[in-house]
């Protein structure tokens, strides 16, 4: 893995917007193209920021008034999950195949006993595939 470069990997058809796009309306992007961020860019495509899902955390949290709707009526009920013991290839694939950046490892007897992320698995890489010492 280390002849793999940045521009190997780099997703380059970006969702931008400007810093003055309403939220909402970024949000909207962001659900029909199924993405977690947009690039915020500037009339001469320089980068000013970028707007996560996290973002929207912070933003659904400090609205005032509070929404009283409940996360019932946005929550995923079709989940796929995984156990302790199942190879993380085969995680990776299931992640990739359904778009999913988290799943829930389940016990058949504890039930929900964690959750595995893309990240654990780019932190998990980026430790395995490190260049040993000359």
């Amino acid at each position: 893995m280390m002849d793999i470069f940045v521009a190997r990997l780099m997703s380059t058809d970006l969702l931008t917007v400007s810093p003055d796009t309403l939220v909402e309306d970024a949000a909207g992007l962001m659900l029909d193209h199924g993405v977690g961020s947009v690039v915020v860019i500037d009339e001469r495509n320089q980068l000013e920021g970028i707007l996560t899902s996290t973002d929207f955390v912070k933003i659904v949290a400090e609205q005032k008034p509070k929404d009283q709707t409940p996360v019932s009526k946005y929550m995923s009920t079709d989940l796929v999950t995984t156990a302790a013991q199942d190879d993380i290839q085969d995680v990776a694939d299931a992640m990739i195949e359904h778009g999913f950046h988290h799943m829930p490892v389940v016990d058949e007897t504890e039930g929900v006993i964690g959750i595995i992320t893309t990240t654990d698995l780019a932190a998990y890489l980026s430790h395995e595939e490190a260049p040993s010492p000359a």
